[in-house]
């Protein structure tokens, strides 16, 4: 393992660009007392939307501090969420909001929230969002994908755009006679997909195919948001498209809230185009109570209708020169809650790996087209479903060897529910078993008696458990539905070696393009899969791909003129080779 990065525990003795793990945040995180964690797609009791198909959806998160506490707001969600930790989350159902609005923004003025949304014609406040009474404070011009900023000397702006290859533009509104225009509208950011190859639509940037054949390569352009930091405005725009894996955010900078800005060459800063769960745009970012800053971001499902979505928690920062990031590395496996790291934006990971991808599995019965590999292939937009919801249907899977298990995750997927609306008084009931022979069982935990509404059940054991087979039984299956799911993902530890170092890594661009490269690789011994790392200098692969069963891969997001350092790590279920060796693209 003499390239494996090694890490502390709680020390930020790391680079920007580690973002990752190593055995010796394993080795510690078993002597210490357990922090808490969490897992990615948040666990919220998304909300069935009120027209078919049934799906659930949130999206377009801002989160905004106040009083003490931080305040989620979510398209189509029906209120907001509270939480004085960043971790545990309680719902508010406000009066007097246009709640059925995407894209709501809110920021504090004058010791009150503001709040307006897509195309909403007023600007509503509350000095108490948790008595959830709001006024009409103003009326206001319907903006698409708005964005409102207050500044340090109490001046308010609001960025908005949403269109096809668009732009995103600027006004500044005056809050003392209500919120009229007193500058602008002037164009911050346009859309650029000649150049910036993450904004070219389609799941891999390479094209939205059409039926007739055809491809839409020109991007959907939105999702505002503005952030200040020593001085510097970081303008955020998303880009290619909600419904893909590909959706991310790029920057824009000025040093003043109106402009002109200039393109950050790092762009996108928050970009997580593959895992279990992709997607980062239409994101949001504030300084939590310990001077930490937190990305919440859309996330990507988008089967059953194109807005059917979820929301993701990320740490980011700042490099000393200004250099915005988001530490996406392995960002839908467990992180620390906020507040237990003293640098989370480096290193937020308690070190646990995947024990349960591509593993064998069984289970009760299983419908023809949702297939039991189905809640193994890390990938939430397929599924197991059962042949029905009775109590007693299962899921088990053997993780081939003994394995420290520290967590596990299980993602619901509502195969045959016809909820509209939110689901009340009716939630998933289940309880998990492990065994070290598949024969005699004991409990893990039990959720027989859940009444709360977890689609993306995420439960840190009490204490490390060691077993080889983990199942899944039913005990209700909410909504009429099938007992089904997208994921049932183990987190440990192997008890295994690390794979060996990549060698030989590759990089060629395309000439006829260079928005795009090709990357290969030796196949190494050991490796579950691959994530190849990226970024404008050494200390800053900020960006990654993970990249299953194959040791070649195209990467279609670069920017034109813009030179990289690329690297490839290796990975199983016990650890992982982080690359020290880099390869220069000019």
């Amino acid at each position: 393992m003499t390239n494996l990065l090694r890490v502390s525990f709680f020390a930020a003795v790391v680079s920007a660009a580690a973002l990752g793990f190593g055995s010796a945040t394993i080795q510690a995180a078993n002597q210490m007392d357990r922090p808490q964690t969490f897992c990615n797609p948040l666990d919220l009791a998304y909300r069935f939307q009120l027209n078919a198909p049934s799906r659930r959806e949130a999206a377009d998160p801002t989160l905004v501090r106040f009083k003490g506490e931080y305040w989620l707001f979510a398209s189509k969600s029906g209120g907001c969420w509270h939480s004085s930790d960043l971790a545990h989350w309680k719902f508010v159902e406000p009066t007097g909001l246009p709640l059925e609005d995407y894209a709501p923004t809110v920021d504090v003025l004058n010791g009150r929230m503001i709040f307006t949304a897509f195309e909403t014609p007023g600007i509503y406040t509350t000095d108490d969002p948790l008595k959830g009474v709001w006024i009409k404070e103003a009326d206001l011009k319907g903006y698409p994908d708005p964005a409102i900023f207050v500044d340090d000397d109490g001046h308010v702006y609001l960025y908005f755009g949403c269109s096809s290859d668009g732009n995103i533009e600027a006004v500044e509104l005056d809050p003392q006679h209500g919120f009229k225009v007193i500058k602008g509208p002037v164009v911050c950011s346009p859309s650029d997909y000649a150049h910036h190859g993450w904004e070219v639509a389609g799941e891999d940037n390479r094209g939205d195919p059409h039926p007739d054949g055809s491809k839409q390569i020109s991007p959907w352009t939105e999702g505002s948001w503005m952030t200040k930091h020593a001085g510097t405005y970081y303008l955020q725009y998303s880009a290619p498209g909600t419904q893909f894996k590909s959706y991310a955010d790029g920057i824009y900078t000025a040093t003043n809230p109106m402009g002109p800005f200039t393109y950050a060459p790092y762009s996108p800063f928050s970009h997580k185009p593959t895992g279990f769960i992709g997607g980062a745009g239409h994101s949001s970012i504030t300084e939590d109570y310990n001077d930490h800053y937190w990305h919440v971001a859309t996330m990507t499902i988008s089967v059953r209708q194109m807005f059917e979505r979820r929301l993701g928690l990320f740490p980011a920062g700042f490099t000393s020169d200004g250099h915005m990031f988001c530490n996406t590395y392995l960002g839908d496996y467990p992180q620390f809650v906020p507040g237990s790291q003293k640098n989370p934006a480096e290193n937020n990971s308690p070190g646990w790996m995947l024990l349960s991808y591509d593993k064998p599995a069984t289970a009760s019965s299983a419908l023809e087209q949702f297939p039991i590999k189905n809640a193994f292939d890390e990938n939430i937009r397929t599924w197991w479903s059962s042949a029905s919801g009775k109590p007693g249907e299962w899921l088990q899977v053997d993780l081939g060897k003994p394995c420290r298990i520290e967590a596990i995750q299980i993602n619901f997927a509502d195969q045959g529910m016809t909820n509209l609306g939110r689901m009340e008084k009716d939630s998933y009931r289940y309880y998990v078993q492990i065994s070290d022979n598949g024969t005699n069982w004991k409990a893990c935990f039990d959720r027989s008696d859940n009444l709360r509404d977890s689609p993306h059940d995420y439960t840190q054991l009490d204490k490390p458990e060691t077993a080889r087979y983990v199942r899944l039984v039913n005990v209700h299956a909410p909504g009429g539905g099938l007992f089904s799911v997208s994921g049932l993902r183990i987190f440990g530890n192997g008890l295994g070696k690390a794979p060996a170092p990549v060698k030989e890594v590759k990089v060629e661009r395309y000439v006829s393009d260079p928005r795009q490269v090709h990357v290969s690789w030796q196949p190494v011994k050991g490796a579950d899969f691959y994530i190849i790392r990226y970024g404008i200098a050494r200390d800053r692969l900020f960006n990654n791909y993970q990249v299953y069963k194959t040791n070649q891969f195209d990467i279609s997001s670069l920017n034109v003129g813009t030179s990289y350092f690329f690297s490839v790590d290796a990975v199983n279920d016990s650890d992982i080779d982080r690359a020290t060796k880099m390869v220069f693209l000019k």
